[in-house]
């Protein structure tokens, strides 16, 4: 009596079954990757908007310092130990002051530094006094439903130049 060998591969029921299964899985994991990645992409530009936004803030912080120049007026402002707290500001009539982006802005008086500042190419300084400040804006990112914020803090120097009095005419 002879056995005949029998070939398992010839019986091909089940095969589709076997392929589909391994493509589902297959598109499963890429669909996965995409998912995963998309969500990373999502965070990534949150913390991105959140960032810009702190930026802008501070830097809108020191704009809005810079363009009034009653800000950089010496007497009673800076007796402070050189620090004026501009966010803590109200003017002569009890106004706050303006700073729609509520950054946190402070004012020092460098007195210690004086002369020109360098890279500025002045050479006839006898007739002019340089005043040295230092601008401390903290921006903050501006959307309330973001659990951590960014903040971003800027420092700009400025130099008050002012006229000195001429003598002896």
């Amino acid at each position: 009596m002879m056995i005949k060998p029998v070939n398992i591969f010839k019986n091909q029921s089940g095969v589709a079954l076997v392929i589909a299964l391994i493509v589902m899985i297959v598109m499963t994991v890429i669909v996965l990757a995409a998912s995963f990645t998309s969500i990373f992409e999502i965070k990534l530009a949150g913390n991105k908007r959140g960032s810009t936004d702190a930026f802008f803030a501070a830097d809108s912080g020191v704009h809005v310092v810079v363009s009034n120049i009653a800000n950089f007026d010496l007497p009673g402002k800076y007796d402070n130990g050189g620090k004026y707290d501009y966010t803590d500001y109200r003017d002569i009539y009890g106004n706050a002051n303006y700073n729609p982006t509520n950054a946190d802005i402070i004012i020092y008086h460098n007195s210690t530094q004086t002369g020109a500042p360098r890279g500025f190419g002045f050479s006839a300084t006898g007739n002019y006094e340089f005043v040295h400040y230092l601008i401390e804006s903290k921006g903050e990112d501006q959307i309330e439903w973001s659990p951590i914020k960014s903040t971003c803090t800027i420092q700009e120097k400025v130099v008050r130049l002012v006229p000195t009095l001429q003598g002896g005419n």
